[in-house]
């Protein structure tokens, strides 16, 4: 049991830095009168090629920020419980995975924002978890649909609104695909189970074992009657 709150409140570290972090940023810009837009991305530009790194970190205002919180907690949670071992190198490739599409598809503008990280997040747990067909990961993965599966529609400029980067969702969704299927050896994986040849084999090797026990049991007898 304590081992078992230990993985939980230790998957629950990089999660809780990222989004202080986010915090951290936008108070910075509140109370300082800063604006951090121009870490964001803009896209086929030289001035927006930082952003491909930098744009989860900034938000709008701190309504665009409570939006995310969440989300952006629960995946990421879910990301370093479940998937702990390749977590960093899943969560920092859908990262930059995400800001580089949107670098090279997005529409003249700065996009800012951890949405597309949350999508990435999203299809990458729902994903791989089906691919791998664990009855733990696929839970997950009907979980992940249930709670977000209304988010498929901001990837579309129908029915996205034009404030909303559209494209960064698009992106984000696209780069936690791509990592499903790249990462699926590695990782937790499905428990081996035995095929009837191997349940053959065993009984064979436990026939195996009661011949040479009773051919011990009759050599020793043999020795005690001489």
């Amino acid at each position: 049991m304590k081992s078992d709150i230990k993985k939980i409140i230790i998957a629950m570290v990089i999660p809780l830095f990222l989004i202080f972090i986010l915090y951290t940023i936008r108070i910075l810009e509140t109370g300082m009168n800063w604006d951090f837009t121009h870490l964001g991305i803009y896209p086929l530009s030289r001035k927006g090629i930082f952003g491909i790194f930098a744009h989860p970190l900034v938000h709008n205002n701190f309504q665009h920020l409570l939006a995310n919180t969440f989300p952006l907690f629960f995946l990421s949670w879910c990301l370093f419980y479940f998937y702990k071992d390749i977590a960093p190198y899943i969560f920092f490739s859908i990262w930059i995975g995400c800001g580089l599409l949107t670098f090279i598809i997005g529409k003249p503008g700065w996009h800012i924002g951890a949405s597309g990280l949350i999508y990435g997040l999203a299809f990458f747990l729902f994903l791989s978890g089906i691919i791998r067909k664990y009855i733990p990961l696929i839970a997950i993965s009907l979980l992940v649909a249930f709670l977000y599966g209304s988010l498929i529609w901001n990837m579309f400029p129908f029915f996205a609104n034009e404030t909303t980067s559209w494209e960064g969702h698009l992106s984000g969704a696209t780069a936690g695909l791509f990592c499903a299927v790249l990462f699926k050896n590695y990782g937790p994986q499905k428990p081996e189970t035995f095929t009837e040849e191997d349940t053959e084999t065993a009984e064979g090797d436990e026939e195996d074992d009661d011949i040479i026990s009773a051919t011990t049991e009759t050599e020793k007898k043999e020795k005690n009657a001489e």
